[in-house]
Protein backbone atom coordinates (compact mmCIF):
# COMPACT_ATOMS: atom_id res chain seq x y z
CA UNK A 1 0.00 0.00 0.00
CA UNK A 2 1.42 3.18 -0.97
CA UNK A 3 2.24 5.93 1.54
CA UNK A 4 0.04 9.27 1.87
CA UNK A 5 2.54 12.01 0.28
CA UNK A 6 3.30 14.76 2.37
CA UNK A 7 2.19 18.20 1.99
CA UNK A 8 4.47 21.21 1.76
CA UNK A 9 3.82 25.17 2.22
CA UNK A 10 4.12 25.60 -1.51
CA UNK A 11 1.25 23.02 -2.18
CA UNK A 12 -1.29 26.24 -0.73
CA UNK A 13 -0.14 28.58 -3.14
CA UNK A 14 -2.14 30.62 -5.19
CA UNK A 15 -1.18 30.21 -9.13
CA UNK A 16 -1.24 33.85 -9.79
CA UNK A 17 0.52 35.96 -6.56
CA UNK A 18 2.59 32.89 -5.72
CA UNK A 19 1.67 32.85 -2.07
CA UNK A 20 -0.29 31.00 0.65
CA UNK A 21 -4.15 31.25 -0.70
CA UNK A 22 -6.31 34.73 0.84
CA UNK A 23 -10.09 33.59 0.29
CA UNK A 24 -9.57 31.09 -1.97
CA UNK A 25 -12.83 30.60 -4.60
CA UNK A 26 -13.61 27.61 -6.41
CA UNK A 27 -14.05 27.50 -10.41
CA UNK A 28 -16.01 25.21 -12.44
CA UNK A 29 -12.84 23.68 -13.81
CA UNK A 30 -12.13 22.84 -9.92
CA UNK A 31 -8.76 25.10 -10.00
CA UNK A 32 -8.63 27.52 -6.84
CA UNK A 33 -7.26 31.08 -6.81
CA UNK A 34 -7.04 33.83 -4.17
CA UNK A 35 -10.52 36.19 -4.85
CA UNK A 36 -8.77 39.10 -5.27
CA UNK A 37 -6.18 37.89 -7.05
CA UNK A 38 -8.89 36.29 -9.67
CA UNK A 39 -10.85 40.00 -9.69
CA UNK A 40 -7.93 41.27 -10.78
CA UNK A 41 -6.94 39.11 -13.47
CA UNK A 42 -10.66 39.21 -15.11
CA UNK A 43 -10.25 43.15 -15.17
CA UNK A 44 -7.64 42.62 -16.74
CA UNK A 45 -8.46 40.07 -19.55
CA UNK A 46 -11.96 41.73 -20.01
CA UNK A 47 -13.14 37.89 -19.66
CA UNK A 48 -14.14 35.88 -16.68
CA UNK A 49 -11.57 33.07 -18.02
CA UNK A 50 -9.75 30.65 -15.62
CA UNK A 51 -6.15 31.84 -15.17
CA UNK A 52 -4.57 28.46 -15.45
CA UNK A 53 -6.64 26.32 -18.00
CA UNK A 54 -8.41 29.42 -19.66
CA UNK A 55 -11.91 27.96 -19.64
CA UNK A 56 -14.22 30.39 -19.55
CA UNK A 57 -16.62 30.54 -15.91
CA UNK A 58 -20.29 31.19 -15.97
CA UNK A 59 -20.33 32.17 -12.60
CA UNK A 60 -18.93 35.69 -11.47
CA UNK A 61 -19.27 35.06 -8.11
CA UNK A 62 -17.52 31.80 -7.43
CA UNK A 63 -18.29 30.51 -4.05
CA UNK A 64 -15.30 30.18 -1.36
CA UNK A 65 -13.23 27.43 -0.73
CA UNK A 66 -13.97 26.55 2.73
CA UNK A 67 -11.74 23.48 3.14
CA UNK A 68 -9.09 25.11 1.63
CA UNK A 69 -9.52 28.12 3.01
CA UNK A 70 -9.27 26.56 7.20
CA UNK A 71 -5.79 24.58 6.04
CA UNK A 72 -4.13 28.36 4.53
CA UNK A 73 -5.68 30.15 7.72
CA UNK A 74 -3.62 27.74 9.87
CA UNK A 75 -0.41 27.88 7.50
CA UNK A 76 -0.89 31.54 7.78
CA UNK A 77 -1.03 31.48 12.01
CA UNK A 78 1.77 29.55 12.06
CA UNK A 79 3.45 32.05 10.10
CA UNK A 80 2.34 34.63 12.92
CA UNK A 81 3.62 32.30 15.43
CA UNK A 82 6.87 31.57 14.05
CA UNK A 83 7.61 35.11 13.32
CA UNK A 84 6.74 35.94 16.74
CA UNK A 85 8.80 33.83 18.17
CA UNK A 86 11.64 35.37 16.18
CA UNK A 87 11.06 38.47 16.82
CA UNK A 88 10.57 37.45 20.92
CA UNK A 89 14.31 35.67 20.52
CA UNK A 90 16.14 38.89 18.69
CA UNK A 91 14.73 41.11 21.84
CA UNK A 92 11.77 42.66 20.00
CA UNK A 93 7.94 43.22 20.36
CA UNK A 94 6.04 40.50 18.77
CA UNK A 95 2.81 42.44 17.87
CA UNK A 96 4.97 45.81 17.23
CA UNK A 97 8.57 44.56 15.77
CA UNK A 98 10.02 47.58 18.55
CA UNK A 99 12.48 46.89 21.15
CA UNK A 100 11.45 45.36 24.32
CA UNK A 101 12.12 48.21 26.94
CA UNK A 102 9.20 47.69 29.57
CA UNK A 103 7.77 45.16 31.94
CA UNK A 104 4.37 44.89 32.42
CA UNK A 105 3.38 43.86 36.20
CA UNK A 106 -0.30 42.70 35.01
CA UNK A 107 0.71 40.12 32.27
CA UNK A 108 4.30 39.64 33.66
CA UNK A 109 6.51 39.96 30.08
CA UNK A 110 8.26 42.33 28.61
CA UNK A 111 6.84 45.19 26.04
CA UNK A 112 7.79 47.90 24.00
CA UNK A 113 6.90 51.32 23.77
CA UNK A 114 3.82 50.49 21.77
CA UNK A 115 2.37 48.46 23.91
CA UNK A 116 2.53 51.51 26.76
CA UNK A 117 0.34 53.50 24.33
CA UNK A 118 -2.08 54.73 27.83
CA UNK A 119 -5.25 55.18 25.29
CA UNK A 120 -4.77 51.50 24.94
CA UNK A 121 -3.19 49.72 28.27
CA UNK A 122 -4.54 52.46 30.97
CA UNK A 123 -4.98 49.92 33.61
CA UNK A 124 -1.74 48.22 33.11
CA UNK A 125 1.10 48.98 34.99
CA UNK A 126 4.63 49.66 33.29
CA UNK A 127 8.10 50.10 34.92
CA UNK A 128 11.72 49.85 33.19
CA UNK A 129 12.93 46.35 32.90
CA UNK A 130 16.14 47.97 35.10
CA UNK A 131 13.55 48.80 37.53
CA UNK A 132 11.49 45.35 37.40
CA UNK A 133 14.31 42.89 37.13
CA UNK A 134 16.20 43.74 40.97
CA UNK A 135 12.92 43.27 42.54
CA UNK A 136 11.89 40.15 40.67
CA UNK A 137 14.89 38.45 41.05
CA UNK A 138 14.80 38.96 44.70
CA UNK A 139 11.36 37.46 45.05
CA UNK A 140 12.18 34.68 43.36
CA UNK A 141 15.09 33.59 46.56
CA UNK A 142 12.27 32.38 48.87
CA UNK A 143 11.32 29.95 46.07
CA UNK A 144 14.50 28.15 46.40
CA UNK A 145 13.71 27.44 50.06
CA UNK A 146 11.15 24.97 49.66
CA UNK A 147 12.73 23.14 47.51
CA UNK A 148 15.80 22.66 48.66
CA UNK A 149 13.82 21.55 51.81
CA UNK A 150 11.70 19.20 49.72
CA UNK A 151 15.04 17.94 48.41
CA UNK A 152 16.48 16.87 52.10
CA UNK A 153 13.17 15.35 52.92
CA UNK A 154 12.89 12.88 49.46
CA UNK A 155 16.39 12.23 50.40
CA UNK A 156 16.18 11.09 53.73
CA UNK A 157 13.15 8.89 52.15
CA UNK A 158 16.03 7.65 49.77
CA UNK A 159 17.88 6.23 52.86
CA UNK A 160 14.99 4.44 54.41
CA UNK A 161 14.12 2.87 50.61
CA UNK A 162 17.98 1.73 50.54
CA UNK A 163 17.61 0.66 53.89
CA UNK A 164 14.29 -1.45 53.84
CA UNK A 165 15.75 -2.75 50.79
CA UNK A 166 19.08 -4.21 52.64
CA UNK A 167 16.27 -5.29 55.63
CA UNK A 168 14.41 -7.06 52.52
CA UNK A 169 17.46 -8.79 51.47
CA UNK A 170 18.51 -10.18 54.88
CA UNK A 171 15.11 -11.62 55.48
CA UNK A 172 15.39 -12.98 52.06
CA UNK A 173 18.51 -15.01 53.00
CA UNK A 174 17.36 -16.10 56.21
CA UNK A 175 14.31 -17.24 55.02
CA UNK A 176 16.40 -19.24 52.57
CA UNK A 177 18.86 -20.48 54.97
CA UNK A 178 15.94 -22.14 57.05
CA UNK A 179 14.13 -23.71 53.88
CA UNK A 180 17.75 -25.61 53.34
CA UNK A 181 17.39 -26.80 56.98
CA UNK A 182 14.14 -28.07 56.69
CA UNK A 183 14.34 -29.66 53.34
CA UNK A 184 17.50 -31.19 54.28
CA UNK A 185 15.69 -33.11 57.00
CA UNK A 186 13.15 -34.42 54.25
CA UNK A 187 15.95 -36.38 52.43
CA UNK A 188 16.67 -36.65 48.69
CA UNK A 189 13.34 -37.44 47.28
CA UNK A 190 12.18 -33.99 48.54
CA UNK A 191 14.89 -31.73 46.93
CA UNK A 192 12.21 -31.18 43.95
CA UNK A 193 9.86 -29.68 46.64
CA UNK A 194 12.56 -27.44 48.19
CA UNK A 195 13.75 -26.15 44.51
CA UNK A 196 10.04 -24.92 44.45
CA UNK A 197 9.84 -22.87 47.24
CA UNK A 198 13.17 -21.63 46.93
CA UNK A 199 12.07 -20.60 43.03
CA UNK A 200 9.11 -18.38 44.70
CA UNK A 201 11.27 -17.13 47.45
CA UNK A 202 13.37 -15.65 44.77
CA UNK A 203 10.88 -14.43 42.74
CA UNK A 204 9.24 -12.40 45.96
CA UNK A 205 12.73 -11.57 46.94
CA UNK A 206 12.86 -9.97 43.13
CA UNK A 207 9.74 -8.30 43.17
CA UNK A 208 10.23 -6.75 46.63
CA UNK A 209 13.29 -5.69 45.72
CA UNK A 210 12.14 -4.44 42.27
CA UNK A 211 9.68 -2.19 44.17
CA UNK A 212 11.81 -0.63 46.09
CA UNK A 213 14.17 0.15 43.10
CA UNK A 214 11.21 1.27 41.72
CA UNK A 215 10.49 3.71 44.55
CA UNK A 216 14.03 4.24 44.63
CA UNK A 217 14.58 5.43 41.27
CA UNK A 218 11.11 7.44 41.27
CA UNK A 219 13.01 9.36 44.18
CA UNK A 220 16.31 9.73 42.31
CA UNK A 221 14.03 11.47 39.40
CA UNK A 222 11.71 13.29 42.04
CA UNK A 223 15.47 14.96 43.37
CA UNK A 224 16.61 15.13 39.69
CA UNK A 225 14.19 17.04 38.61
CA UNK A 226 13.73 20.05 41.60
CA UNK A 227 17.55 20.21 41.59
CA UNK A 228 17.05 20.75 37.74
CA UNK A 229 14.78 23.52 39.07
CA UNK A 230 16.67 24.70 41.54
CA UNK A 231 19.69 24.92 38.90
CA UNK A 232 17.48 26.55 36.70
CA UNK A 233 16.07 29.47 39.26
CA UNK A 234 19.56 30.25 40.04
CA UNK A 235 20.76 30.02 36.69
CA UNK A 236 17.58 32.93 35.59
CA UNK A 237 18.17 34.94 38.39
CA UNK A 238 21.85 35.53 37.05
CA UNK A 239 20.95 36.18 33.90
CA UNK A 240 20.72 39.47 32.35
CA UNK A 241 17.38 41.58 32.98
CA UNK A 242 15.83 40.40 29.61
CA UNK A 243 16.39 37.04 29.40
CA UNK A 244 15.44 36.67 32.94
CA UNK A 245 12.20 38.65 32.29
CA UNK A 246 11.04 37.25 29.80
CA UNK A 247 11.03 33.63 30.91
CA UNK A 248 10.04 34.90 34.49
CA UNK A 249 6.19 33.69 33.91
CA UNK A 250 7.22 29.70 32.97
CA UNK A 251 10.06 30.14 35.80
CA UNK A 252 7.48 30.99 38.70
CA UNK A 253 4.98 28.10 37.36
CA UNK A 254 7.80 25.75 37.44
CA UNK A 255 8.84 26.49 40.58
CA UNK A 256 5.49 25.72 41.87
CA UNK A 257 5.85 22.17 41.72
CA UNK A 258 6.03 19.89 44.89
CA UNK A 259 5.84 16.53 44.62
CA UNK A 260 4.21 14.91 47.33
CA UNK A 261 6.28 13.15 49.90
CA UNK A 262 6.43 9.36 49.17
CA UNK A 263 4.37 6.76 50.59
CA UNK A 264 5.47 4.44 53.46
CA UNK A 265 6.53 1.22 52.46
CA UNK A 266 3.71 -1.30 53.41
CA UNK A 267 4.51 -4.56 55.13
CA UNK A 268 2.93 -5.98 51.95
CA UNK A 269 6.20 -4.87 50.33
CA UNK A 270 8.16 -6.83 52.50
CA UNK A 271 9.40 -10.76 52.15
CA UNK A 272 5.91 -12.72 53.82
CA UNK A 273 8.32 -14.79 55.29
CA UNK A 274 5.41 -16.93 57.06
CA UNK A 275 4.09 -17.81 53.74
CA UNK A 276 7.43 -19.55 53.47
CA UNK A 277 7.72 -21.09 56.79
CA UNK A 278 4.77 -21.51 58.05
CA UNK A 279 3.53 -25.00 58.11
CA UNK A 280 6.30 -26.00 56.31
CA UNK A 281 6.91 -29.69 56.56
CA UNK A 282 2.76 -30.10 57.10
CA UNK A 283 2.82 -28.65 53.51
CA UNK A 284 4.50 -31.93 52.49
CA UNK A 285 3.18 -34.25 55.29
CA UNK A 286 1.39 -36.55 52.98
CA UNK A 287 4.13 -38.31 51.66
CA UNK A 288 6.38 -37.66 54.97
CA UNK A 289 3.57 -37.67 57.91
CA UNK A 290 5.71 -39.27 60.48
CA UNK A 291 8.35 -35.86 60.06
CA UNK A 292 5.12 -33.58 60.32
CA UNK A 293 4.62 -31.14 62.79
CA UNK A 294 1.82 -28.44 62.86
CA UNK A 295 1.18 -25.50 64.82
CA UNK A 296 -2.37 -23.78 64.23
CA UNK A 297 -1.04 -20.30 64.70
CA UNK A 298 2.65 -19.23 62.84
CA UNK A 299 3.91 -15.80 64.04
CA UNK A 300 4.22 -12.79 61.80
CA UNK A 301 7.75 -11.14 62.18
CA UNK A 302 6.96 -8.25 60.16
CA UNK A 303 4.21 -7.04 63.00
CA UNK A 304 6.40 -8.19 65.64
CA UNK A 305 7.14 -4.96 68.31
CA UNK A 306 11.16 -4.13 67.95
CA UNK A 307 11.45 -5.38 71.51
CA UNK A 308 10.32 -9.11 70.50
CA UNK A 309 12.80 -11.79 69.50
CA UNK A 310 10.97 -14.69 67.66
CA UNK A 311 12.01 -18.34 67.23
CA UNK A 312 13.37 -19.08 63.13
CA UNK A 313 10.18 -21.54 63.07
CA UNK A 314 7.81 -18.39 64.28
CA UNK A 315 6.11 -20.63 66.94
CA UNK A 316 7.17 -18.39 69.93
CA UNK A 317 8.47 -14.97 71.28
CA UNK A 318 10.65 -13.90 73.82
CA UNK A 319 11.64 -10.30 75.02
CA UNK A 320 14.74 -9.06 74.07
CA UNK A 321 17.07 -6.18 73.62
CA UNK A 322 15.54 -3.26 70.55
CA UNK A 323 16.54 -4.98 67.15
CA UNK A 324 17.51 -1.09 65.33
CA UNK A 325 16.62 -2.28 61.49
CA UNK A 326 13.64 -3.45 61.62
CA UNK A 327 11.82 -1.34 58.96
CA UNK A 328 9.13 0.75 60.57
CA UNK A 329 5.98 -0.22 58.09
CA UNK A 330 2.48 0.15 59.73
CA UNK A 331 2.02 -3.41 60.40
CA UNK A 332 4.30 -3.47 63.48
CA UNK A 333 3.38 -2.55 66.67
CA UNK A 334 4.94 0.38 68.82
CA UNK A 335 4.88 0.66 72.28
CA UNK A 336 4.02 -2.84 73.73
CA UNK A 337 5.78 -5.81 72.97
CA UNK A 338 3.04 -7.75 70.76
CA UNK A 339 3.03 -9.43 68.02
CA UNK A 340 0.26 -10.98 65.69
CA UNK A 341 -0.38 -14.54 64.04
CA UNK A 342 0.12 -14.51 60.51
CA UNK A 343 -3.50 -15.14 59.37
CA UNK A 344 -6.56 -13.17 60.45
CA UNK A 345 -9.76 -14.83 60.54
CA UNK A 346 -13.61 -13.92 59.47
CA UNK A 347 -15.51 -16.96 59.81
CA UNK A 348 -15.69 -20.52 61.64
CA UNK A 349 -14.34 -21.60 64.78
CA UNK A 350 -10.35 -21.63 65.26
CA UNK A 351 -8.52 -22.73 68.75
CA UNK A 352 -4.77 -22.50 69.80
CA UNK A 353 -2.53 -23.30 72.83
CA UNK A 354 -0.43 -21.10 74.34
CA UNK A 355 2.20 -22.73 76.81
CA UNK A 356 2.78 -19.20 78.95
CA UNK A 357 4.96 -21.13 81.71
CA UNK A 358 7.23 -19.15 83.84
CA UNK A 359 7.12 -15.49 81.83
CA UNK A 360 6.28 -12.66 84.55
CA UNK A 361 4.77 -10.93 81.97
CA UNK A 362 2.32 -11.64 79.30
CA UNK A 363 -0.50 -11.56 77.32
CA UNK A 364 -2.80 -13.90 75.14
CA UNK A 365 -5.41 -13.20 73.18
CA UNK A 366 -7.61 -12.42 69.64
CA UNK A 367 -7.18 -7.99 68.46
CA UNK A 368 -9.48 -6.18 65.63
CA UNK A 369 -7.17 -6.01 62.07
CA UNK A 370 -8.15 -1.77 62.51
CA UNK A 371 -6.29 -1.27 65.92
CA UNK A 372 -3.99 1.00 65.20
CA UNK A 373 -0.20 -0.40 66.29
CA UNK A 374 1.37 2.58 66.56
CA UNK A 375 0.87 3.43 69.87
CA UNK A 376 0.06 2.42 73.31
CA UNK A 377 -3.43 0.09 72.76
CA UNK A 378 -6.28 1.81 74.65
CA UNK A 379 -9.33 0.64 76.03
CA UNK A 380 -12.30 -0.72 73.88
CA UNK A 381 -10.28 -0.66 71.18
CA UNK A 382 -10.84 -4.30 69.62
CA UNK A 383 -8.23 -6.28 71.99
CA UNK A 384 -9.61 -9.26 73.99
CA UNK A 385 -6.92 -11.18 76.17
CA UNK A 386 -5.80 -12.80 79.43
CA UNK A 387 -2.77 -11.90 80.93
CA UNK A 388 -0.45 -11.91 83.73
CA UNK A 389 1.70 -9.39 85.49
CA UNK A 390 2.79 -7.80 88.48
CA UNK A 391 2.07 -11.16 90.26
CA UNK A 392 -1.56 -11.11 89.54
CA UNK A 393 -4.32 -12.64 86.45
CA UNK A 394 -6.12 -10.49 84.76
CA UNK A 395 -8.77 -10.02 81.88
CA UNK A 396 -9.25 -6.86 79.62
CA UNK A 397 -9.43 -5.26 76.02
CA UNK A 398 -6.60 -3.12 76.79
CA UNK A 399 -3.16 -3.71 78.41
CA UNK A 400 -3.79 -0.66 80.99
CA UNK A 401 -7.49 -1.77 81.68
CA UNK A 402 -7.14 -5.28 83.90
CA UNK A 403 -9.85 -6.66 85.68
CA UNK A 404 -8.24 -9.15 88.19
CA UNK A 405 -8.67 -13.18 87.94
CA UNK A 406 -8.59 -14.94 90.65
CA UNK A 407 -6.84 -18.12 90.41
CA UNK A 408 -5.57 -20.88 92.53
CA UNK A 409 -3.03 -22.62 90.79
CA UNK A 410 -0.39 -21.07 88.15
CA UNK A 411 -1.52 -21.28 84.68
CA UNK A 412 1.09 -22.57 82.31
CA UNK A 413 -0.78 -23.30 79.23
CA UNK A 414 -3.66 -21.19 77.69
CA UNK A 415 -5.98 -22.58 75.21
CA UNK A 416 -8.04 -19.62 72.89
CA UNK A 417 -10.90 -20.47 71.07
CA UNK A 418 -12.54 -18.13 68.74
CA UNK A 419 -15.86 -18.32 67.14
CA UNK A 420 -16.30 -15.89 64.51
CA UNK A 421 -20.03 -16.29 63.43
CA UNK A 422 -20.75 -16.82 66.72
CA UNK A 423 -19.00 -13.56 68.24
CA UNK A 424 -17.38 -15.98 71.26
CA UNK A 425 -13.81 -16.02 72.42
CA UNK A 426 -13.07 -18.31 75.50
CA UNK A 427 -9.67 -18.91 77.63
CA UNK A 428 -9.08 -22.21 79.12
CA UNK A 429 -6.73 -23.38 81.59
CA UNK A 430 -5.53 -26.54 80.04
CA UNK A 431 -3.42 -28.02 82.77
CA UNK A 432 -6.84 -27.85 84.86
CA UNK A 433 -9.07 -27.88 82.13
CA UNK A 434 -10.89 -24.96 83.50
CA UNK A 435 -12.59 -22.07 81.63
CA UNK A 436 -10.72 -18.53 83.14
CA UNK A 437 -12.62 -16.41 80.93
CA UNK A 438 -15.89 -15.49 77.86
CA UNK A 439 -15.94 -12.79 75.98
CA UNK A 440 -18.90 -12.22 73.66
CA UNK A 441 -19.02 -9.45 70.89
CA UNK A 442 -20.31 -9.71 67.79
CA UNK A 443 -17.48 -9.11 65.38
CA UNK A 444 -17.72 -7.15 62.12
CA UNK A 445 -13.75 -7.75 61.13
CA UNK A 446 -11.14 -10.12 60.78
CA UNK A 447 -9.45 -10.34 64.26
CA UNK A 448 -5.48 -12.26 64.26
CA UNK A 449 -4.48 -14.05 67.04
CA UNK A 450 -2.47 -11.75 69.93
CA UNK A 451 0.45 -12.01 72.13
CA UNK A 452 2.27 -10.15 74.34
CA UNK A 453 5.26 -11.07 76.33
CA UNK A 454 7.52 -8.55 78.70
CA UNK A 455 10.02 -11.45 80.02
CA UNK A 456 13.45 -11.99 78.84
CA UNK A 457 14.05 -15.79 80.14
CA UNK A 458 10.57 -16.88 79.25
CA UNK A 459 9.22 -17.22 75.60
CA UNK A 460 5.83 -17.83 74.93
CA UNK A 461 5.32 -21.06 72.77
CA UNK A 462 2.46 -22.06 70.12
CA UNK A 463 1.96 -25.71 71.18
CA UNK A 464 2.00 -28.37 68.18
CA UNK A 465 -1.53 -30.30 67.70
CA UNK A 466 -1.16 -33.87 66.21
CA UNK A 467 -2.47 -33.87 62.52
CA UNK A 468 -2.66 -36.13 59.85
CA UNK A 469 -3.32 -35.76 56.06
CA UNK A 470 -6.80 -37.53 54.85
CA UNK A 471 -8.67 -37.19 51.71
CA UNK A 472 -12.25 -36.56 51.86
CA UNK A 473 -14.50 -38.03 48.95
CA UNK A 474 -17.58 -36.47 48.17
CA UNK A 475 -20.81 -38.64 47.73
CA UNK A 476 -22.97 -37.27 44.33
CA UNK A 477 -25.95 -36.78 45.09
CA UNK A 478 -28.79 -39.21 43.65
CA UNK A 479 -30.97 -37.01 42.00
CA UNK A 480 -33.13 -40.02 40.51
Amino acid sequence: MASRPSLSEEDFFCPVCCDVFNDPVLLACSHSLCRSCLRTFWDQRGATECPVCRSLSMNTTPPCNIVLKGMCEAILQDRRQRAASLSEEAGLCSAHCQTLTHFCERSKKPVCAACRDPTKHSDLSFRTLEQAAPDHKVNNQPVLKPLQEKVKALEGFKRTFCRTTEFIKGQAHQTERLIKEKFEELHQFLREEEGMRLAALKEEEEQSCQLMKKKTDDLNSEIAFLKDTIRAIEEEIGAESLPFLMNYKSLSERAQYLPHDPERVSGEALIQVAKHLGNLAFAVSSRLQSMVQYTPVVLDPNTANANLSLSEDLVSLVSSEKQKLLPNNPERFEGFASVLGSEGFSSGVHCWDVEVGNSAAWAVGVISESVYRKRQIKHKTGLWYVGYCGGRYGKGSSQENLSALRLDQKVQTLRVQLDWDKGKVSFTDVGRNTCLHVVKHRFHETVFPYFYNHCKDHPLKIVPVESSVTVRHIQPVNRS
